[in-house]
C-alpha cells in the first residue's frame, strides 16, 4: 500500500489504463462492501486489471474488480470476484449514462483507495487509444526525457 497524501492510502492502481485510454474526466465513487472485503482491502489485496465500470438500471456497477479473500474470514468471506455497486450522486450518473452512451466512450477504473476510513474508487471516462496514439506517447515521453537530460547536463557545465 502506498501513501499519496496526507490522509489517502493508496490499495491498487490500474497503471495500464493511462496507457490504453485517453482519460477525459475522472470522477471519485463510494463502493458498497463487506467486511471481509474491506478487511481485505486494508491488507492491500485488490486486482484491476481487467476491470470495468457499467451502468445497469440506472446504477452504476463495476464488474471484474478482484478483491482476495480474507485471510482470517469463515465461511461468510466474499466471492472475489463479484459484481460491486458503485455509489455517486444521481446528476452524476445521469451525465454518465448520456456520455457513454456516446460512440467510444467508456468507464475505466483507476485507482482504488482510503480516505478517511472509508474505500473509494477513481473512475474515468475514457476513450481506447489506437497503436498509433500509443506510439507518438512514447515519442513524446522519449522527446522530454531527452530535453530534460541535455537541460541538465547544460546546467553542469
Amino acid at each position: 500500500m502506498k501513501e499519496a497524501t496526507a490522509g489517502i492510502k493508496i490499495v491498487a492502481e490500474n497503471r495500464k489504463a493511462r496507457h490504453d485510454y485517453h482519460i477525459h474526466e475522472s470522477y471519485e465513487t463510494g463502493m458498497v462492501l463487506t467486511g471481509t472485503e474491506v478487511k481485505s482491502l486494508r491488507a492491500g489485496k485488490a486486482n484491476l486489471k481487467d476491470a470495468y465500470a457499467r451502468i445497469e438500471k440506472a446504477e452504476l456497477m463495476l464488474h471484474n474488480v478482484h478483491i482476495s479473500p480474507y485471510d482470517q474470514g469463515n465461511r461468510f468471506n466474499h466471492e472475489p470476484l463479484r459484481t460491486r455497486k458503485l455509489l455517486m450522486h444521481r446528476s452524476e450518473i445521469d451525465k454518465l449514462i448520456g456520455k457513454t452512451q456516446e460512440k467510444g466512450y467508456t468507464l475505466v477504473p483507476l485507482k482504488i483507495y482510503f480516505t478517511h476510513g472509508m474505500a473509494k474508487l477513481q473512475l474515468g471516462l475514457a476513450t481506447g487509444k489506437k497503436n498509433y496514439d500509443k506510439r507518438q506517447d512514447a515519442a513524446e515521453r522519449d522527446a522530454k526525457r531527452e530535453i530534460d537530460r541535455a537541460f541538465r547536463d547544460r546546467q553542469r557545465e
